[in-house]
């Protein structure tokens, strides 16, 4: 008993000092601390050694550009085309769209706007950051930024709106859009009349009989009599 009493002992402080050395010699490497570079940096890993800890928000790694973050949308170059919505896998986007009587400008690759964005708005705390939005944009207005850190108090401030339009502006264009299709309803059943009496004084040509269908008589198979081969 007083042998294996005094071999805990001596195991004991064995493994401390161990334990010890270890610690001692990250408390003298710890003199050193690590640069702030990203992993394409070709000095990554060259810094094995030192203290690891970055003073946040003062210091923090560098973003890479094909991250997935927060989404942006520059709403000048956007068509209101709706094929981020439609392939959102969480439904975070909703957009409002109101068709314009005419072209009301362009962006900045040269594709016609036609349509007006009345609401754009994009919820972050639904977005499951799959870039499938990005991918689809015909002008590339939608992007992913290099923003990571849009922590908020309140889930509802996860939802961002990208659309310029007053209510007043809204109104005013749904009311065009409405003066616009109901004069073009009526230039329709205007002109509707003069095409039905031009049908009717022209021949009708004779309706086609339909054809009949072919039968064809199946094959008679002759029955095996018991003599026969």
């Amino acid at each position: 008993m007083i042998s294996t009493y005094w071999q805990n002992i001596k195991s004991a402080f064995s493994t401390s000092l161990s334990g010890l050395k270890t610690t001692f010699k990250h408390f003298v490497e710890a003199r050193h601390v690590h640069k702030p570079v990203g992993i394409s940096s070709p000095d990554y890993f060259n810094q094995d050694k030192g203290i690891m800890t970055l003073s946040y928000p003062h210091e923090s790694l560098p973003i890479p550009d094909n991250g997935r973050y927060k989404l942006h949308n520059e709403i000048d170059d956007c068509i209101v085309c709706d094929k981020c919505a439609k392939v959102c896998p969480v439904d975070c986007i909703d957009i409002e769209p109101i068709r314009a009587v005419s072209e009301i400008g362009k962006t900045s690759d040269g594709t016609s706007k036609r349509i007006h964005a009345a609401k754009f708005d994009i919820d972050m705390a639904k977005c499951c950051f799959c870039g499938l939005c990005t991918t689809v944009c015909p002008t590339e207005c939608l992007t992913m930024t290099k923003s990571f850190d849009f922590s908020e108090y309140d889930v509802d401030d996860h939802t961002y709106s990208f659309a310029t339009m007053t209510p007043l502006e809204i109104l005013t264009k749904k009311k065009e859009l409405e003066e616009f299709e109901a004069s073009k309803k009526k230039t329709q059943e205007a002109a509707a009349p003069k095409t039905e009496r031009k049908a009717d004084s022209e021949p009708s040509a004779e309706k086609k009989k339909p054809a009949k269908p072919v039968f064809r008589p199946r094959p008679m198979i002759k029955k095996k009599k018991d003599g026969d081969a």
